[in-house]
């Protein structure tokens, strides 16, 4: 399971930067997960207080937005949701497309005190 070792960069990452922010605490933390990243986000979710105790952390939400694949037809230029990495353009068929989102992982904003 690598969520562990993700789970443990995000609380390395979070808490220097809450101490370079002089924070006392930290109340959340937002991060966003793609759906072609790997990553399970019920994983992260189940690492995250084993991994925040004894740190500034300890007691914060991890809030979790997940990201859906998009791609953009290199044909047509059409944007379109992406389920797989081999799906084809829904409106010109094409198999040449250009990944928008879905493969983020991100600490995207944190609440501190």
């Amino acid at each position: 399971m690598h969520e562990l070792g993700i789970t443990e960069s995000i609380v390395e990452i979070a808490e220097r930067t809450a101490k370079q922010q002089q924070a006392s605490k930290v109340l959340s933390v937002t991060v966003e997960v793609g759906s072609l990243s790997g990553v399970v986000p019920e994983a992260l979710e189940f690492c995250f207080e084993a991994c925040s105790k004894g740190t500034l952390l300890e007691g914060a939400q991890l809030l979790i937005e997940k990201v859906a694949a998009r791609a953009r037809c290199r044909d047509c230029a059409r944007e379109f949701p992406l389920d797989d990495l081999l799906a084809c353009c829904p409106v010109c068929r094409s198999a040449a497309s250009e990944l928008l989102s879905g493969e983020e992982l991100r600490i995207k904003e944190m609440e501190i005190d």
